[in-house]
């Protein structure tokens, strides 16, 4: 096992959910059991780095050859729960999102037609055998979108400033409070006058969690954003300024909505800034 770096490879936030051993086949969680009983499970940045150095070659590996054995792992109430990498199945998904999101003209540079078309092609008979796989962790990239916030209360939130290693700010709530806070939040976006874009995002969110065993856990991971943040980072309370502008809507509050909207965006100022000065 290689060297750990206190050093976090910015800048990307988690969504993750870690289901019970009792969530998976008999086979799976015979693997998951023996490799939770490990002195040491890899890290979020050890996971960052070898898909990092995936791209390295000559051409690169968009996405890896065989799917990851790997899992963080979270002992919840005396109850072992584990989140699996699934890093091929996230490797296709994100080179869904690079071919919208990006002119083809900087995509072939960045990755040949050729690769991306036989990544493609393999997508397409993988799906074919695993129509129903869904990935345990959502990754955004110079953000924590603002509906992942409604997941969480402030209460949930967990800080730890930077000691040995980098500072960690993450919130952990169980499943049934995460699909309620959901439900809750898209009944006041839809009963005021302008719900956004974030109801969408919230149902497509809320589709994802049920897919998971009700008694998981749904973890938010700031990641490499702490760096960006930083030193604002102790007092960020977003999850907090987003529940305020929900409760706020509920009442009609919208004179109140919108300022918990404008400290959210006020402090989140400094990453989009950063972001467009690279």
């Amino acid at each position: 096992m290689p060297a750990v770096s206190s050093v976090l490879v910015p800048y990307a936030s988690y969504l993750r959910v870690y289901e019970p051993l009792a969530a998976f086949p008999a086979l799976e969680r015979e693997h998951w059991e023996r490799y939770a009983r490990r002195a040491r499970t890899p890290t979020a940045q050890d996971e960052l780095r070898r898909s990092l150095a995936d791209l390295l070659p000559t051409p690169p590996v968009p996405v890896p050859v065989h799917e990851s054995g790997d899992a963080f792992v979270a002992l919840v109430d005396g109850e072992v729960c584990v989140c699996p990498w699934r890093t091929r199945l996230r490797g296709w998904l994100a080179l869904q999102e690079v071919t919208e999101q990006f002119p083809a003209t900087l995509l072939d540079a960045v990755l040949p037609p050729v690769v991306r078309g036989q990544a493609a092609a393999d997508w397409e008979q993988w799906r074919e055998r695993n129509p129903d796989a869904r990935p345990w962790i959502r990754t955004a990239v110079w953000q924590v979108p603002v509906r992942w916030f409604v997941l969480f209360a402030d209460d949930e939130r967990e800080y730890e400033p930077a000691g040995a290693g980098a500072p960690v700010l993450r919130y952990r709530t169980p499943m049934v409070q995460a699909r309620r806070r959901i439900a809750r939040a898209l009944k006041a976006l839809r009963e005021s006058e302008d719900s956004g874009g974030l109801a969408d995002g919230l149902v497509d969110v809320g589709r994802w969690l049920e897919e998971f065993h009700p008694r998981s856990v749904v973890e938010l991971d700031y990641g490499g954003l702490v760096h960006a943040l930083a030193p604002s980072l102790a007092d960020d309370h977003s999850a907090a300024d987003v529940a305020a502008g929900i409760e706020a809507l509920r009442a009609g509050d919208s004179e109140a909505a919108g300022l918990a909207y404008a400290r959210l965006v006020d402090r989140w100022r400094v990453v989009r800034d950063l972001r467009f000065a690279n």
